[in-house]
């Protein structure tokens, strides 16, 4: 298929190096529609608002459909080189690029990344779903250290349900992206209070870009762990239940008390670290404390107090640590946690949740995990 070129509409800075946020409509809307959420999103990076091709029912759409939120392969795979084509000529490398999609946009700018997590430094999946079985990939890990947002509602009869909630799950779980999520009451509508939480997410991240190096989006295939010669296996089962607000907790399937003292006695006992109260999480979590600190601001919780990792009161049993990039994506990627919603935001890139361990094997494996990061924190190990 021979498309035309784009017809794009441009609002924010007119500066060429500033970060670019391309706002994608949903079908039968056009870049006049959606533009005007410029205006209400932070300040600073240039905005760019595309028109998608005409489809086969005269309105915009970025692919033909197999139903609603369900893209034809071969016609995503055509839309995507279309739109890379203009994309690499006005951002080349080295200018940040995040994506906002809304309705059939969130299914196209979800195409985009997965096909290419590289080439983003974030992506807003709004009311809309992730292009499952059309011909991009969507394997675990598939998004690790790229930033994203997600937001629905709870009456959205436009999107199927199951599509839904597939992307919810994958985005959070899975993927590796460290996902702020949001929820409401309403429909397939774009409301205020989602318009704000979707202005903080992008002006944490393109701070945190401007301020901190930060790892290259995208699956990674050859991780060492100093304690597991193995690698991390995948942790039987399914994932536990977790809280998709902050603050971050363990909902289900939760360790046992003892087996929590066990894992708080075998890290109080590694070489180097000391207990006390943690200055970042809920009342009543125990912070696990390095005597002798790294330089490296991101192999910490909070860098100021050396607080490399912490446990969760006893109604949770899970822990967050901060570890190597990679193999923080690797514990979410493998189902021993997921990442921290602020995670290469306003936190650092590998801040991670790991869940409580239920038996003794996973004990072990829990432990080791936590000596990375001791080994992090205390400057044995690179990022």
């Amino acid at each position: 298929m021979t498309f035309a070129p784009p017809t794009v509409a441009t609002a924010g800075s007119a500066d060429p190096h500033a970060p670019l946020v391309v706002l994608l409509h949903g079908r039968g809307a056009d870049e006049a529609s959606i533009l005007p959420l410029a205006q209400l999103l932070p300040t600073g990076p240039s905005y760019a608002a595309v028109r998608a091709p005409i489809s086969e029912g005269g309105g915009y759409a970025w692919f033909a459909n197999r139903g609603i939120g369900r893209p034809v392969a071969a016609s995503l795979r055509e839309t995507m080189d279309w739109f890379r084509g203009w994309l690499d000529e006005v951002a080349p490398a080295g200018r940040p690029v995040v994506l906002i999609g809304f309705s059939g946009g969130a299914a196209f700018a979800g195409g985009l990344a997965l096909d290419d997590p590289a080439r983003y430094a974030g992506l807003a999946i709004s009311h809309g779903t992730l292009p499952f079985d059309a011909g991009v990939p969507v394997e675990a890990g598939r998004l690790a250290h790229l930033s994203a947002f997600v937001a629905q509602g709870d009456g959205d009869h436009v999107i199927p349900a199951e599509l839904l909630a597939r992307t919810w799950d994958f985005l959070i779980n899975d993927s590796g992206a460290p996902t702020r999520a949001y929820r409401d009451a309403g429909g397939h509508g774009i409301s205020a209070p989602l318009v704000e939480a979707l202005g903080l997410w992008l002006a944490e991240r393109l701070t945190y870009l401007a301020r901190h190096p930060v790892p290259t989006p995208g699956p990674r295939t050859a991780v060492s762990w100093p304690r597991l010669p193995g690698g991390l296996d995948r942790r039987r089962g399914p994932r536990p239940d977790v809280s998709w607000s902050i603050p971050q907790q363990q909902l289900s399937d939760n360790a046992s008390p003892e087996l929590q003292e066990r894992l708080l006695t075998a890290v109080a006992s590694l070489t180097d670290v000391q207990v006390g109260a943690s200055h970042i999480s809920v009342p009543g979590a125990r912070a696990f404390l390095t005597t002798r600190p790294a330089a490296d601001d991101q192999a910490f919780l909070v860098p100021e107090a050396a607080e490399f990792a912490h446990l969760h009161p006893a109604y949770d049993g899970s822990m967050h640590l901060a570890l190597p990039p990679d193999l923080a994506a690797d514990v979410a990627t493998s189902g021993w946690g997921q990442m921290h919603p602020l995670a290469g935001n306003r936190l650092s890139p590998g801040f991670v949740m790991v869940y409580g361990p239920r038996d003794e094997q996973e004990l072990e494996t829990v432990v080791a995990i936590v000596a990375a990061s001791r080994d992090f924190a205390g400057g044995n190990l690179r990022r």
